[in-house]
């Protein structure tokens, strides 16, 4: 059996201690507190998915940021009404996958309409020449 020494911290002031050390009773900290928001996880996936496929004729790229921008503007929405439940890990991450969803959705659009104009101009010029071929003999 143990002999209880005055100098031996129990378990509350142990708890007390570290929340001190750690801050955790603030919502706002990354520690704990706070819950997430709703799909910055998914909001940060996307953004990153959107810019790594921009270069895939620019569909899925594009598709998968503007439903990155959808769902950010939404959580984004609720962060305002209530700030402090809220973790700033969670918000962080949905600030990173906004930014990768409009940098993604940039560079789709510019790829897409990059491919439409190469489509456009081949056309044209096989069209021409294809043209002047049957009409030629």
């Amino acid at each position: 059996m143990e002999i209880p020494n005055e100098n031996t911290p129990n378990d509350q002031q142990v708890t007390q201690q570290f929340n001190q050390q750690f801050n955790t009773s603030d919502p706002t900290n990354n520690l704990g507190g706070g819950t997430p928001l709703p799909n910055a996880t998914a909001v940060l996936v996307l953004g990153i998915v959107s810019i790594a496929t921009c270069w895939c004729y620019g569909i899925i790229g594009l598709t998968c940021g503007i439903i990155a921008l959808v769902l950010s503007n939404k959580s984004l929405a609720i962060y305002k009404t209530n700030p402090s439940t809220f973790t700033v890990s969670s918000y962080k991450n949905l600030n990173a996958g906004r930014i990768c969803a409009i940098v993604g959705t940039i560079l789709s659009g510019l790829h897409l309409i990059y491919i439409v104009a190469a489509i456009a101009v081949l056309g044209i010029t096989f069209g021409s020449v294809l043209g002047g071929a049957l009409l030629g003999s």
